[in-house]
């Protein structure tokens, strides 16, 4: 019998999404499940079908705005990770996305997108950044002068621009987005334990 699938469509500008990558390797060996990593452009899903979302950022309300502040230092403590302020933010991920196309041809993207968000959220560096790209890079064993030739073709962008159309075409609408065995949607870190049930029961 086949493992079930999880497909996890990402974005590793997303706090949230990071809480989620930072839990859903090891779900997923619970459950007896393989990871199809989909790397996006969470600003194209926002501009598509979830345009709000740059209001509530510009005009916060202050009593939610305190809430959600420490919601996610109580997630990050859960979760063992570090999630500060960047003093990017929002930043221009798509080359470090592309890089994370790349990283996936290379057998690479799990150890790159582990480090870009722990670069950026951890040590609040600029992930737009070539030489920040480089550093993460070196640091997970990939060519950077390679990289940076392959995340300027053709080939990457697009694959970066269809993974971003498809989840918006199957009812996405921000990072993470996940699907099990490849209908049933769930969306944002807190359905994890959701997501772990409907894998399980698909291994069955």
């Amino acid at each position: 019998m086949s493992k079930p699938v999880l497909e996890f469509f990402f974005d590793c500008s997303s706090p949230w999404t990071y809480l989620a990558f930072s839990r859903v390797e090891t779900l997923a060996e619970r459950a007896g499940a393989v990871i199809d990593w989909r790397p996006v452009l969470v600003g194209g899903i926002f501009n598509a079908v979830n345009e709000a979302v740059y209001e509530q950022r510009a005009h916060p309300h202050p009593v939610k705005g305190r809430y959600y502040v420490k919601d996610l230092r109580d997630w990050a403590r859960y979760c063992g990770i570090e999630i500060g302020q960047p003093p990017v933010f929002p930043v221009r991920a798509v080359d470090a996305m592309r890089a994370a196309i790349v990283a996936g041809d290379e057998g690479r993207l799990p150890a790159f997108a582990r480090a870009t968000f722990r670069t950026y959220w951890g040590e609040l560096k600029d992930i737009s950044q070539p030489d920040v790209l480089a550093g993460i890079c070196a640091e997970v064993g990939l060519d950077w002068d390679m990289v940076s030739r392959r995340i300027k073709e053709d080939d990457v962008k697009n694959r970066l621009r269809a993974n971003t159309e498809e989840v918006i075409a199957r009812g996405g609408f921000g990072s993470p987005t996940m699907f099990v065995n490849k209908t049933d949607m769930y969306f944002g870190n807190d359905r994890l334990p959701l997501v772990e049930a409907a894998l399980k029961a698909a291994a069955q």
